[in-house]
């Protein structure tokens, strides 16, 4: 049984938000708060904002631009939030939406039409409703008159641990073509008041098809491999049960919110020791394989992990790639920000075109939880 990776699609919101756009609209929001609480900032009760600048979210991130759904209502510095408008039941969300056009086009990729899936998944960090499922939304817009569709939540790993679902349910037998779907919409969830996350963030949605087959080209899932470790370093608070507690409604830990310091520092050598060892477990070396295709939340991160997985001997060069555009670990993240789920997919969409047959790759995400998924795959005729 050949399980592959047929095809794969990418949605880009209209606006994009430069960082001396973003900068901009923060300084404003900073001198308007700072002058409002002076006096409680001047008793040490309230804690003055801190202002920003272009080169310093470049040189903290790597991210010079982000795409989103409304530009305008997060530029106001009065607002801060995107403007996007409920819709009524009838109507198609906003989340399926860019879904299904993500979904087309990885659809046309594979040459397949929506009635040959037999299984929808969304995978992403947060969904604009408790249900009914987005995926089954998707399956009914895409009009797909079989077939059964389910939403899953891993925060920035949910697309590599979507493509392990994916090709389990092909092992079980209860699909045989698989389209995966990664609907970002980032903005909604991240707090554009504060220098140290304002910056992080975009929206974006990209698909992909898994599918039995042992003749259509593609990239074969040699293995794939998951890991978690609970922690708070990454959290945001949304849910539910905010109603229960009234006095938490608006407050920031409603919205994204981390420790990037320590997420820095835990995480990149978790996912550096995992892609090795899974990639060993395979019988092969780091060496043999053509590209990895990491989550794409700081440029510097990147670098660490990429020399820490090809030994200090290769550290020189795998920085140098890295700046240069990177052809053994492209980096998208300058062009579209962190896009949570949907990062590593990006890298993959954009850089997967020159692979000889043969050759490997290794799709990897990571983030809250902590979550970290590997996909090992092959370029096949």
């Amino acid at each position: 049984m050949s399980i592959r990776i047929t095809g794969t699609g990418l949605y880009i919101p209209p606006f994009s938000i430069s960082n001396e756009e973003l900068a901009t609209s923060l300084n404003t929001h900073v001198e308007l708060y700072n002058a409002e609480h002076a006096a409680e900032i001047a008793a040490g009760t309230v804690a003055a904002k801190l202002s920003t600048s272009a080169e310093f979210i470049e040189k903290a991130s790597g991210v010079k631009a982000r795409y989103v759904m409304n530009k305008e209502g997060v530029l106001d510095p009065h607002r801060l939030a995107p403007i996007i408008p409920e819709r009524p039941d009838d109507e198609i969300s906003i989340q399926a939406e860019i879904a299904v056009i993500a979904a087309n086009e990885a659809l046309k990729a594979a040459n397949l039409t929506a009635n040959d899936i037999d299984m929808v998944l969304v995978a992403c960090s947060n969904m604009q409703r408790a249900y009914p499922a987005i995926a089954i939304e998707v399956q009914g817009a895409l009009g797909m008159t079989h077939g059964f569709g389910f939403d899953m939540n891993v925060a920035c790993s949910a697309a590599t641990f979507g493509l392990e679902q994916a090709a389990n349910a092909i092992k079980a037998g209860s699909a045989k073509r698989v389209l995966m779907v990664n609907p970002e919409i980032t903005s909604g969830h991240n707090n554009f008041s504060t220098r140290d996350s304002h910056f992080i963030f975009g929206d974006v949605c990209t698909a992909v098809i898994v599918e039995e087959t042992d003749s259509k080209p593609g990239f074969e899932i040699i293995s794939t491999k998951l890991l978690t470790q609970f922690s708070n370093a990454i959290r945001n608070n949304f849910g539910f049960l905010n109603r229960g507690d009234e006095s938490g409604i608006g407050q920031p830990d409603k919205l994204f919110r981390q420790d990037g310091r320590r997420v820095f520092r835990e995480v990149s050598p978790l996912v550096a020791q995992m892609i090795t060892d899974h990639v060993a477990a395979n019988g092969l070396n780091v060496h043999q394989v053509r590209r990895f295709w990491l989550h794409q939340a700081n440029g510097t991160m990147n670098k660490f992990i990429l020399k820490m997985i090809l030994g200090k001997e290769s550290a020189a060069e795998a920085t140098e790639d890295i700046e240069h555009g990177a052809d053994l670990a492209p980096i998208i993240l300058d062009e579209f920000a962190n896009t949570s789920s949907a990062g590593s997919i990006i890298a993959f969409h954009r850089n997967s075109q020159d692979f000889a047959v043969g050759e490997v790759g290794v799709i990897c995400s990571f983030g809250a939880g902590y979550s970290i998924g590997s996909v090992i795959v092959r370029k096949v005729n």
